[in-house]
């Protein structure tokens, strides 16, 4: 009877050795006394990656698990589902691009707004997994990363802003003072909170005060009101059942208020410093209900989209439009502006405790 063989093939054992060198084995995670003080959270004991590390090291830690990695891949899952359904939705209502053959995504005055709410979705998902996944490296990509992910934050504010002011609100909230003067102020304010979280980056050191978390709420807070207006005006003078749409909208509403919740207080792990090091730690549940509240978010504005696009142009007008959209990336190059004076001033500042 001939034997078997489960010796692996010459050609194995020369590539296992090149796959080691593509994909090296991760050094293990540390606890909170082994990196410096500006990486730890509070009640957060375990889980750390290591500073100082080869770049590739935090690119490649996405598939290792570590107190960050639930951050890490419940805002990169989003931006990806985000991306894919507005793919599918593009396509069901056959928007081409205006080539050679006529094929592919057209944007026309009445949709812009849509696309840019969709890109800023998906900015801010991507900054924010972005700065989680690669913020260990050093202080100075801390302050880089954290304050890219404070642009992305304040983008998606007026992302929101823009397509919630035209396909989300109700003709008597559009004709009031606050919806003549809504778009200005909300772009004022996404730079405001732009601006504060940077300041407070910068301003407070471990351990946090207080202040710091009030430099940060404070402003996304007021800015958030004034963004959900338009749906909080449909939410209590229209009936639910008059879209499909507006359950939506409520659910988002929920989900956001849930997700400030978390941001604002570390819970569950001040009750059990530890615990929930690699699970179920407050960011965690801020990041996941925060997904959440945008995919919510999203498929209402399709809804809404569908519902106003027809009346849309002949109701603001096509140049008005058009002009309500540059406001966005000049918004976007504001908090860019700011965010980089920022990080020059963080640089400073780290030369001078290196002294």
């Amino acid at each position: 009877m001939p034997r078997v063989s489960f010796a692996p093939p010459s050609q194995c054992l020369t590539f296992l050795p090149l796959l080691h060198r593509l994909l090296p084995s991760l050094p293990p995670t540390v606890r909170d006394v082994d990196v410096p003080l500006l990486f730890r959270e509070r009640f957060i004991l375990s889980g750390y990656r290591q500073a100082g590390l080869p770049w590739r090291c935090y690119v490649l830690s996405l598939f290792q698990i570590h107190n960050e990695t639930l951050n890490v891949w419940s805002h990169l899952l989003a931006a990806v589902c985000v991306v894919m359904r507005f793919m599918m939705f593009a396509g069901i209502l056959g928007f081409r691009l205006q080539g050679p053959e006529g094929q592919g995504l057209s944007v026309d005055a009445s949709s812009l707004p849509l696309v840019l709410y969709v890109f800023s979705a998906f900015t801010y998902l991507s900054c924010s997994a972005a700065a989680h996944l690669l913020q260990s490296h050093s202080e100075q990509s801390h302050y880089s990363l954290f304050l890219l992910d404070y642009v992305g934050v304040a983008v998606y504010q007026y992302g929101c802003a823009l397509a919630l002011s035209l396909y989300s609100s109700s003709a008597a909230w559009t004709q009031s003072m606050l919806g003549q003067v809504f778009l200005p102020a909300a772009a004022f304010l996404a730079w405001f909170s732009c601006t504060a979280c940077c300041y407070a980056k910068l301003r407070f050191r471990r351990p946090y005060p207080l202040r710091r978390k009030l430099c940060q709420v404070l402003p996304m807070g007021v800015a958030y009101v004034l963004d959900i207006s338009p749906v909080a005006h449909r939410l209590s003078t229209c009936s639910w059942t008059s879209s499909s749409a507006l359950p939506l909208h409520f659910l988002q509403v929920v989900l956001f208020l849930l997700s400030a919740f978390f941001f604002s207080c570390p819970i569950p792990e001040r009750f059990s410093p530890g615990s929930f090091d690699i699970v179920g730690h407050g960011h965690q549940l801020f990041h996941v209900l925060l997904s959440l509240c945008t995919l919510a978010q999203q498929e209402a504005l399709f809804q809404d989209f569908l519902w106003r696009r027809p009346a849309l142009v002949r109701e603001f007008g096509e140049q008005r439009l058009l002009l309500a959209c540059v406001s966005f990336p000049c918004l976007t190059l504001c908090c860019a502006m700011t965010a980089f004076a920022m990080r020059r001033q963080a640089q400073v500042q780290l030369k001078k405790e290196q002294r």
